[in-house]
This record gives C-alpha cells, sequence and structure tokens, in this order.
C-alpha cells in the first residue's frame, strides 16, 4: 500500500472517531429524554360502542293505494293528529263502480242460467218417467209376440237417450253453479276494491310524511309498487337506527342501555336502550372496499327529555323523523378496577425469540416476520429515573383508561408520553425526565 493512501486511510478514521464522540457529546448535553407519567388507580371503566344513525318513529305505517284513480279528498295536512278509523284519503270510485256493476250483472245472468239449467234438469227427468213406462210397456209387448222386434228398439233407444239428457242437464246444473260462485267472487272482489278508494288510519298517531296532494293521480299497488300517500307514525315513542360495524356488533345485546346525542339540542344527551338487532349484514361499497353493517335500534327513553314537550302542544314531539343522532351503546361496566391511560400501552417484539428467528432467516435466506409474536407492556418509572418494561394483561376501554387485569399495582408510575417515544423508541433502561404535559409541550 502506498503513503498516500496510508494517509487517506488514516484521515478517513480520524473524521469517523471525531463524528462519534460529537454525537455522543451531544446527546449528553441534551441530557434525558423528557417524559409524562400517571399513576394506576381505580376507576369505573365504560366500554361503548359508538354508532351514527336517524331518528325515526318505532312505529310507523307507509299508507299506499291499492287501486288507481284521482285523489278526490285528502282531508289531513301533514303533522295533523288522527284516530284510528278517521278518513284519510278518498280515490276517484267511478272505475271502481263500473267494475261492481259489471261483475253483479255477471252474476245475476249466471243464476239466471243456473235457474235455466235446472229447469231443463226437471224436464229431462219427467221425459225419462215417460220413455221409462213406454219402454217397459213395449218390453212386455215384445215378450208377449204383440209388437216387431223394429218397434222394441226404438222403445229402448228412446229410453236410452231420454238417461242421457238427464245427465246432460244434471251437469248443466252443476256448471250453471260453478259459474255462479266464480261471478259471486268477482262481485266480492270488485265490492272490495270499490271499498279501497276510501282509505282510513290504522292507528292513533302523526301524519310524519305526506307526499301528495289533492287531485293527483295515484297507481294502485296491485298492478306494481303503489304510490306512498302519507305516513302515519306514533310520535310518543322515538328509536335511533343506527349500523354498527361487524368487529362491533358481537358486543352488543338486548337491553343494552346507551347515551343519545342529537344533533340538533347541542350539549344534551338522552337515554336509549337497545330495543333490536338485525340478524342480517347489511353490506355497502363494492366487493373491494365493502363495510359491513348491522342495524341497531335504539329507543330514546321517554324520561330523558319530558322537559322539551311543548305545553301548548303536548302531543307534538320535539324529536322529527330523519334528525340525525350520535349513540354511545354502553357494552360493558366495571367498577373500582386498576386502570391506566391508553396511550401508555404499547406493543413490543419479543427480542430473544426475535434473534432465533433472525439466525434461521440467514440460514433459509427469507423472512418470517410473522412468526414474531408481540405482547402488552407498560414502561414504569424507577426511583432512579430509567424506564423499566412490565409486561401487562388488559382488559376493557373507555376513551381514556384501560383495565389492567394483571402485571400492575396500584398507585405505580407508569409512563405515559409522548406517544411516539412510548409506542416505538423507548427501550428498557433508558433515562428518562419526568415533566408536567405543559413542560412536555412547551415551545422553545
Amino acid at each position: 500500500m502506498s503513503k498516500r493512501n496510508k494517509r487517506l486511510l488514516w484521515l478517513a478514521a480520524i473524521v469517523i472517531i471525531v463524528l462519534t464522540v460529537a454525537s455522543v457529546i451531544k446527546r449528553k448535553s441534551e441530557g434525558d429524554t423528557k417524559v409524562t407519567i400517571a399513576r394506576s388507580a381505580e376507576r369505573t371503566i365504560v366500554e361503548t360502542v359508538v354508532a351514527n344513525g336517524r331518528i325515526q318513529p318505532e312505529t310507523e305505517v307507509i299508507i299506499s293505494s291499492e287501486v288507481s284513480g284521482k285523489i278526490l279528498e285528502l282531508p289531513f295536512k301533514e303533522g295533523a293528529k288522527v284516530s284510528e278509523g278517521d278518513l284519510l284519503v278518498k280515490i276517484n270510485p267511478d272505475l271502481a263502480q263500473a267494475a261492481l256493476d259489471r261483475a253483479e250483472a255477471s252474476y245475476n245472468n249466471a243464476k239466471a242460467n243456473e235457474a235455466n239449467a235446472a229447469a231443463r234438469l226437471v224436464q229431462a227427468q219427467a221425459q225419462l218417467r215417460n220413455a221409462q213406462l213406454s219402454f217397459d210397456r213395449n218390453e212386455k209387448l215384445f215378450s208377449d209376440g204383440a209388437i216387431s222386434q223394429s218397434d222394441y228398439d226404438n222403445a229402448q233407444a228412446s229410453f236410452e237417450t231420454a238417461q242421457a239428457e238427464v245427465t246432460a242437464a244434471e251437469e248443466s246444473v252443476k256448471a250453471g253453479r260453478y259459474t255462479v260462485q266464480s261471478a259471486r267472487a268477482s262481485v266480492k272482489e270488485a265490492r272490495d276494491s270499490y271499498s279501497r278508494t276510501t282509505i282510513f288510519s290504522p292507528m292513533n298517531g302523526t301524519i310524519s310524511r305526506l307526499d301528495v296532494e289533492e287531485g293527483e293521480q295515484v297507481v294502485g299497488a296491485m298492478q306494481m309498487t303503489g304510490t306512498e300517500i302519507m305516513r302515519v307514525a306514533n310520535l310518543d315513542v322515538m328509536e335511533v337506527l343506527v349500523d354498527v360495524n361487524e368487529s362491533d356488533i358481537v358486543r352488543v345485546s338486548f337491553g343494552d342501555s346507551a347515551t343519545v346525542e342529537v344533533d340538533a339540542y347541542l350539549n344534551r344527551k338522552f337515554k336509549g336502550i337497545v330495543t333490536e338487532i338485525a340478524n342480517s349484514a347489511k353490506s355497502n361499497g363494492s366487493s373491494a372496499d365493502q363495510v359491513t353493517n348491522f342495524e341497531v335500534k335504539v329507543r330514546i327513553l321517554q324520561n330523558s327529555y319530558e322537559d322539551l314537550a311543548d305545553p301548548d302542544h303536548p302531543e307534538l314531539s320535539p324529536f322529527r323523523p330523519g334528525m340525525n343522532a350520535t349513540v354511545d351503546i354502553i357494552t360493558n361496566k366495571k367498577k373500582n378496577v386498576i386502570s391506566i391511560p391508553i396511550e401508555s400501552v404499547t406493543t413490543r417484539i419479543d427480542t430473544a425469540k426475535r434473534e432465533k428467528v433472525s439466525a434461521v432467516d440467514r440460514l433459509v435466506g427469507q423472512k418470517s416476520e410473522e412468526n414474531t409474536e408481540p405482547f402488552t407492556v407498560v414502561f414504569l418509572h424507577t426511583d432512579d429515573g430509567k424506564a423499566q418494561i412490565q409486561l401487562v394483561e388488559t382488559g376493557i376501554q373507555d376513551d381514556q383508561y384501560i383495565e389492567i387485569l394483571s402485571g400492575l399495582n396500584l398507585d405505580e408510575e407508569i409512563i405515559t408520553g409522548p406517544y411516539d417515544v412510548v409506542s416505538q423508541k423507548m427501550m428498557p433502561g433508558d433515562k428518562v425526565d419526568a415533566v408536567s404535559k405543559e413542560d412536555l409541550y412547551k415551545k422553545e
């Protein structure tokens, strides 16, 4: 090696040493890592499932017409109070009346034909009796040799013809009876269609929605999807229909209590209870980014909004169908459990196992990261100002705190932040400086 190359090599080594020393000096000048701490304590943890939805009446009936025609009467307007049996809609009955008249005429004609067939049957039966008497006389005369074979054959043929005519008349009577039954059913159907030109309220409630005006044409539901005319709802009992994700639906049960926040009423919370959970999922989106949700109905308890009722109009609900609402369904609740802030819990990989896996990777020439198993830990703040890793087992959690099932005792100091330090950078034995959140995030 030439002298020039040796000088360059020594110069590079000196530069590396200088940079290393400078880095160490800089780290020492920066001091220990500043962190915030909190103590483990007994708290009440309330686990919730949050979902968004819209308010709707618990009982609502869609009123549609089963016959087509023009609306002649529409006595009530949207928001009006109605009672069971009140006339809601009257549709032009002219076509239904004409159909009823035709059906009744066909029915009367069928009854006349049945009576005529019955009369022909009586006539045929009389002719049969006469033919039988004549055949009996001719049969005796033929046996005595008083008449010829030809006369006997004619008498027998007349008797058999009369029998056939009676049978035909009996079948005509049966056919007439069936025709009468069919015509009677047609009259019933036409009368039923005529009665459907007037629609009455099926329940006590309020007209929550009105989609038509007097004079408009509606299409009956018998031919296709009928025109929706209005909706009658019981506004005394309101509910929120929310979509709960499939990962959370397993934690929701019938009878779970809930807190309801309605966008129209700021800083106000209402009480609710889960009354219905869908068995089948409702899928949204394409197959690539499909989101699977389940519909859950949460009834809003009346005693939580009694003060919002209008004394001048007590029948009106403070909630209107379609209002946006957020529901916090309480799925679990534990009192006096050891808990710590959520941000203090993180995961780490078993380093001993990772070294073994890395050795295998070097042998086979590939990575096997899926074999590493992360475990849940927290970092304790020791008396000598160091971070000590501690394996823990967690339970339920709320928005701020998480339950510790094992691994911690009461009143232990836990490192809670900064988040990036706790979740990624901190290692066991690191020197830390406990400060308040104000000092931690104070601008230099």
